[in-house]
C-alpha cells in the first residue's frame, strides 16, 4: 500500500468506528482486525501505519467526529507530513477542499471536562498517554525477584510490590513466565486495587463484578489458595475467559457464579451473611482508561453516565446483605469523576449506616471523599477511585 492508500484505509475504518461508536457496535480493534481479514494484501508495516492513523484521531478528538475523512483532514491542518498524503491518486483520498480540516480538535468532550478534578482537566493529555505495560506476579508460583531476573528488560513498578513494568512491545503472553502462570498482564493500579481488599487465606471474598477476572487472581494469590473465592458476572463469556486463566495460574479455590440480570439479588441468596470481603470493581465511564480505550469518549454521553451511577448504586445494594458483620466492602470504578467514587460512597454511607469508611492505600493517590484516586496524571496508573467500607459487629 501507498502512504496516501493507507490514509484512505483509515478514512474508511474511522468511519465504521464512528458509527459503531454511536449505535453501540463492535469496538474498534475488532473492526480494524476485520478490515483487514479481508484485505490480505496489507503487509505487517500497512496494518501499523493504518493504525497509528486512525488511533492518532480518536486520541484527538474528545467528541465522536462526523466523519473519518473530517477526522483525519483535521489532523492534516497541523501534521505536514499528512496533508501532502490527501493527493487524489488511485485509492488515495482526494485532495483538500478549502474549508476541511478547519473543526477544532480537543481531546475531552466539552460536557465532561467541567466534570473532571482541576489536577485532570488542567493535563489532559495525561489522560491519553500511551499506558505503561505492567505485569503482577503471581505469589502462587514464584516472587518478584526471581520474575525479575529471568525479565531483565522490566523494572520494580514504584508502588505495587508485585509489579514489572515492561517496555512497550515486548510478546508478554509469549514469554515463559506468562505460559507457565508465573505473571499474569495488570496494570499497577489494578494490582493495588485488588490488594486494598485484605484478602487472607481461609476467608470467604466475593468478586461481584468480576469480568474475565484479572482481581479475581490477584485475590486468589493473596489467600493463597485457601478459602472461598466467589466470582460473578451476568456475562458467561466473560467468566468463561476467567476459567483457563485459573488453570495456568493454579488458582484452585474460584468458583464461578453466572447473574440473571435483574434477578441477582435471588441468585445471590445462598451467599447472604457469609462474606468477609466483597469487591465491587463496577461498570463505570472507564474514564480513567483512556490510555488503554480512547474510543470510550466517543461512546459516552450524559444519559449513559447516569444509567451507569444508577447501576452501580444497585450493585452496592445488592453486596451490602452478602457481608457478615465486621466484614468489608471495597467499591472502585476505573473512573476519574466524583459522580461514580466519591458520591457514590456518601450515597452508600447514606442508605446503609452500619458501614463506616476505613483506610485504603498508603503513599499512593489523593484523597477523595471516602476513598482514594488514581491517576494518569499523578499515579502513572489507569485512573482508578477505591474504597474499603467496614460494617459494624
Amino acid at each position: 500500500m501507498t502512504p496516501s492508500a493507507q490514509l484512505q484505509a483509515a478514512i474508511e475504518l474511522l468511519d465504521d468506528i464512528i458509527v459503531a461508536a454511536q449505535d453501540g457496535g463492535a469496538a474498534a480493534d475488532t473492526l480494524i482486525a476485520r478490515y483487514f481479514k479481508t484485505r490480505r494484501y496489507a503487509g505487517a508495516k500497512d496494518r501499523r501505519a493504518v493504525r497509528e492513523h486512525v488511533y492518532a484521531a480518536i486520541r484527538a478528538y474528545g467528541a465522536r467526529p462526523k466523519t473519518g475523512r473530517g477526522a483525519m483532514a483535521g489532523l492534516a491542518v497541523n501534521d505536514p507530513a499528512l496533508r501532502p498524503l490527501f493527493d487524489g491518486v488511485a485509492h488515495g483520498p482526494r485532495k483538500l477542499g478549502k474549508n476541511e480540516g478547519t473543526a477544532p480538535t480537543s481531546p475531552v468532550p466539552e460536557w465532561l471536562l467541567k466534570r473532571l478534578d482541576k489536577v485532570e482537566a488542567e493535563a489532559p493529555a495525561a489522560l491519553l498517554g500511551r499506558a505503561p505495560l505492567d505485569v503482577r506476579v503471581n505469589t502462587l508460583k514464584g516472587d518478584r525477584e526471581s520474575a525479575l531476573a529471568e525479565l531483565p528488560e522490566g523494572v520494580a513498578t514504584p508502588h505495587s510490590p508485585l509489579g514489572i513494568r515492561l517496555p512497550e512491545g515486548l510478546a508478554v503472553e509469549a514469554h515463559p513466565l506468562w505460559l507457565e502462570g508465573r505473571i499474569e498482564i495488570q496494570d499497577e493500579g489494578s494490582q493495588l486495587l485488588a490488594a486494598s481488599c485484605g484478602a487472607r487465606p481461609g476467608m470467604t471474598v466475593i468478586d461481584l463484578c468480576a469480568g474475565a477476572g484479572g482481581k479475581t487472581l490477584a485475590l486468589a494469590a493473596d489467600m493463597a489458595n485457601e478459602g472461598r473465592l466467589i466470582a460473578c458476572d451476568t456475562v458467561r463469556s466473560r467468566l468463561d475467559h476467567l476459567n483457563p486463566r485459573a488453570v495456568r495460574a493454579g488458582a484452585d479455590i474460584i468458583e464461578t457464579k453466572l447473574l440473571d440480570g435483574g434477578h441477582e439479588a435471588e441468585n445471590l441468596a445462598e451467599l447472604k451473611g457469609l462474606a468477609d470481603i466483597v469487591l465491587i470493581d463496577a461498570p463505570c465511564s472507564g474514564t480513567g482508561t483512556w490510555r488503554r480505550n480512547p474510543e470510550a469518549r466517543w461512546r459516552l454521553n450524559a444519559r449513559r453516565l447516569e444509567a451507569l451511577q444508577e447501576l452501580q448504586a444497585h450493585i452496592i445494594d445488592l453486596a451490602v446483605p452478602l457481608l457478615k458483620p465486621g466484614g468489608t466492602l471495597v467499591y472502585a470504578v476505573c473512573s476519574l469523576l466524583e459522580s461514580e467514587g466519591a458520591d457514590q460512597v456518601s450515597a452508600l454511607l447514606s442508605r446503609h449506616s452500619s458501614f463506616s469508611t476505613d483506610n485504603v492505600l498508603k503513599g499512593v493517590g489523593r484523597p477523595s471523599g471516602g476513598g482514594t484516586l488514581l491517576s494518569p496524571v499523578t499515579d502513572q496508573t489507569d485512573g482508578f477511585f477505591v474504597a474499603r467500607l467496614k460494617r459494624s459487629c
